[in-house]
Parts: C-alpha cells; sequence; structure tokens
C-alpha cells in the first residue's frame, strides 16, 4: 500500500505544471466574471455531475471490460500472470492519478465555458458571420461550401448518419482518447504532450481566437445578421434534425444570459475540427496507415460541421492548419529537452509497449 501511494504521488508531482496551468486558467476565468459582474455566465457547477459519471465510471467500467476481453482473448496459461498486471500497483498508480487529474480538468471545462459564455459580453456581439460567410463563397470560387455538399449529400439518411457521427462518435473518440492517455501507463510517452495540446486547443481556438473574430455560425446566421434568407435552405434541411435541436438549446439559453452544460455559442474556429485534428496527428505518429485513416476522419468532421450548419468552412482551415502548427512546435520543445527531470520526462514521442 505504501509503495502504491508512493507512486502515485510520483506521478501527482510529475503532473503539477498541469495542475498549475489548470488554476491559472481559472483565476483568469474567475477574475473576467468578478470584473464585469456576470456571474450568472459560470458554467463549473455544470459539469459537477455528467463529468465525474463520464470519467469515474462510464470510462472506467469500459476500461476493465476492455482489458479483460484482450485477458481472454489472447492468454491462455498465462491469464493470472496477466491479471496481476492489469490491476497491479503499476497500472493501479496511473490509473487513480490519472483520474485526479481528470476532475482537474472538469473544473478546465468549467472555465472554457464559463469564458466562452462571456464572449458575446466582451466582444459586444457577434460582429464577424457576413465577413465569414463571404471569405467562404470567394475561396470556393464562389458558392456557399454547404450548398456544394448538399449536391451530394443532401439526404435525411445521411443527416441522421452525419449527425451521430458528429456528437456521439466525435465524442467518443476525443473523450476516450483523453481518458487512455490520463489513466494508461502504454501512453506515458505523450502524456504531457497531449494534454498541453489538449488545453491549447480549447483556449486558443475557444476562447481567445473565437473572441477576437467573434462569430456565431451558419445555423444563426439570420438572427445575428438580419439575412434570414442567405441560410434558409440549410435552416429548413436540418429543421427536424438532432443538430437543429442542441442549437435552439444554446441559442435559449443565450437568449435568457444563463449558462448551461456546454453552453456558448461561437464559431471561429472550431474546436469540434481542432480536437479531432490533435488526436489524428498523435495519431499519426503510429505509421501511415493511421495517419491515413485519421486525416480521413479530420475531413469528414469538417465537412460535417458546415453540413449541419455548425461552422463555416473557414472555421475548419483555420483550426486544423493552427493544431497542426501548435503540435509539431509542441512537439520540438518536448524533443529537445527529452531526459530531463519533469515534464520533460516524457517528451519521446509515440506509445510505450505494454510492459
Amino acid at each position: 500500500m505504501t509503495s502504491l501511494l508512493s507512486e502515485i504521488a510520483q506521478h501527482l508531482r510529475r503532473d503539477a505544471w498541469i495542475y498549475i496551468c489548470i488554476a491559472g486558467y481559472t483565476f483568469v476565468c474567475l477574475a473576467i466574471l468578478m470584473a464585469t459582474g456576470h456571474w450568472e455566465q459560470s458554467s463549473h457547477t455544470n459539469y459537477f455531475l455528467q463529468w465525474p459519471l463520464l470519467f469515474l465510471y462510464f470510462f472506467p467500467l469500459m476500461a476493465i471490460i476492455v482489458d479483460l476481453a484482450h485477458v481472454i482473448l489472447r492468454f491462455g496459461d498465462g491469464r493470472a500472470r496477466t491479471y496481476r498486471h492489469l490491476f497491479g500497483r503499476r497500472r493501479l498508480a496511473r490509473m487513480l492519478s490519472g483520474v485526479a487529474l481528470l476532475m482537474a480538468l472538469m473544473i478546465f471545462q468549467g472555465s472554457f465555458t464559463s469564458i466562452k459564455n462571456m464572449l458575446p459580453i466582451l466582444a459586444g456581439g457577434f460582429q464577424y458571420d457576413r465577413l465569414h460567410a463571404d471569405i467562404d463563397r470567394m475561396i470556393h470560387f464562389g458558392n456557399d461550401p454547404w450548398l456544394l455538399l448538399f449536391t451530394i449529400a443532401g439526404n435525411r439518411w445521411i443527416l441522421a448518419i452525419v449527425e451521430w457521427n458528429y456528437s456521439v462518435l466525435w465524442f467518443a473518440i476525443c473523450f476516450a482518447s483523453l481518458f487512455f492517455v490520463a489513466t494508461s501507463p502504454r501512453a506515458d510517452t505523450i502524456r504531457g504532450r497531449y494534454m498541453l495540446m489538449f488545453m491549447l486547443v480549447w483556449v486558443l481556438c475557444g476562447n481567445v481566437l473565437a473572441g477576437l473574430f467573434l462569430s456565431a455560425g451558419p445555423a444563426y446566421y439570420g438572427a445575428v445578421t438580419g439575412d434570414g434568407a442567405r441560410f434558409s435552405a440549410l435552416a429548413a434541411f436540418l429543421a427536424d434534425g438532432q443538430a437543429h435541436a442542441f442549437q435552439q438549446y444554446l441559442w435559449t439559453l443565450y437568449e435568457k444570459g444563463v449558462s448551461g452544460f456546454g453552453s456558448g455559442i461561437s464559431a471561429f474556429p472550431s474546436v469540434h475540427v481542432g480536437l479531432i485534428t490533435m488526436n489524428a496527428l498523435f495519431l499519426a505518429e503510429r505509421g501511415r496507415r493511421w495517419a491515413a485513416a485519421g486525416a480521413a476522419y479530420v475531413l469528414l468532421i469538417m465537412a460535417s460541421s458546415v453540413y449541419l450548419g455548425w461552422h463555416y468552412a473557414i472555421d475548419g482551415y483555420v483550426s486544423a492548419a493552427l493544431t497542426i502548427v501548435a503540435h509539431h512546435r509542441v512537439k520540438a520543445v518536448f524533443t529537445r529537452r527529452r531526459g530531463r527531470v519533469g515534464i520533460v520526462g516524457l517528451a519521446q514521442p509515440g506509445f510505450h509497449s505494454p510492459g
């Protein structure tokens, strides 16, 4: 028991810089709320139920089931030894310290959503939708990108599949990956880089650039510009779908001036695309086939964000480009510091094999 606690403490010390980043970010969030007096925009408590359900119950249960299935299918006489490995000190220490980090990230997500809720107040409204839509049309040779997509995918069955993929499968991939990196010894070599990139995507794309160039997105174009005709056909197509229902939920919260789980409206640049691009880049480090699969999925999510009215095409283009640049810069910094004590001990690219 003492050795387990000692190993957990070692992991927590190694992750101290992540906790410091989360604390600093939360301090900035609280300072903004205090300076403006808009405490109703705070979203921290909205994550206190769903986040623990995911990361204290659902994902740990799934991890145990997958590990046991792997053992049962692959091992015979060595099962007992493998069980000891799966539930040994090293694995438990990483799991418990990782779960502690994930609970800290719950505060991070609450701070992110709180700042996102504040963006229309701080920026004085959504001022860039018309410009972003016009840029979209210009770089696509005089065509609105969603119309190009509808020529090949203007079908209700395709809509249902795209909606499920964009919300359910995207969420499962991104947050299961976060859980894996936080809790598995196999991800030790990328843990620091991954966590830093995870926070950078949310903050740079979802707060900083979103606040500087605030737009609401095609779904809300008529409401924020007064031009209800430009995206009216898209709105009519989406009217009975899942995406439209969630878009209405977000707009209702915005109009009432209150917060909620996942609340806040901003389109440029796309965090949805940024997160999946980040995961695709880490996946690409495992080989060319993984890189091709990741790139294909990024393109699917990018197109889906336009198809579902969440984003202008440039939201995804800029987000992907920014994430790629940030990924390579962060990787270069970690690689240069490889072997040093502290966070840089996790700088080596790639994944550990089970050991």
